[in-house]
């Protein structure tokens, strides 16, 4: 499968053009994590989006505390780190490999430079960040 087809089959690039999503791919790299990996660490400065391309994950709250909480667990074409793309805000949680896992990364700074000569992007992406966060808000509550 293409870049470009790994980043539609997410439900955040899912509306965007194949132009559009060509010019994503390019910006991406692809990085192999082994079980037992931590990916992202709860606190860290989010610089980073993940798309699973392959393998599963674990999204956990205080990990390695003791007082570990499962928030969720990922597989193949699942995405998180989304709101690296919009701050570098720190990490809500950590994000750690129970399979070998291999990911397209996107950095802030790529997406910014993508969004600023193709604003377009960000219109076509908010409404399924929009869902995340409201999804997330009623696990909160």
């Amino acid at each position: 499968m293409s870049v470009e087809d790994t980043l539609t089959s997410a439900p955040l690039f899912s509306e965007l053009s194949r132009r559009d999503l060509k010019r994503l791919a390019s910006a991406t790299i692809t990085r192999g994590y082994k079980k037992g990996d931590s990916i992202v660490t709860e606190g860290e400065n989010a610089v980073a989006f993940y798309l699973i391309k392959t393998g599963r994950v674990q999204v956990v709250r205080g990990l390695g505390t003791g007082k570990e909480k499962l928030l969720a667990t990922l597989g193949a074409g699942d995405f998180f780190g989304e709101m690296a793309l919009l701050d570098s805000y720190p990490r809500s949680a950590s994000v750690r490999c129970v399979e070998d896992t291999e990911c397209l990364v996107l950095s802030r700074w790529d997406f910014v430079a993508e969004l600023r000569s193709n604003p377009h992007i960000a219109v076509q992406m908010l409404p399924t960040l929009s869902r995340r966060l409201r999804k997330a808000g009623e696990e909160i509550a």
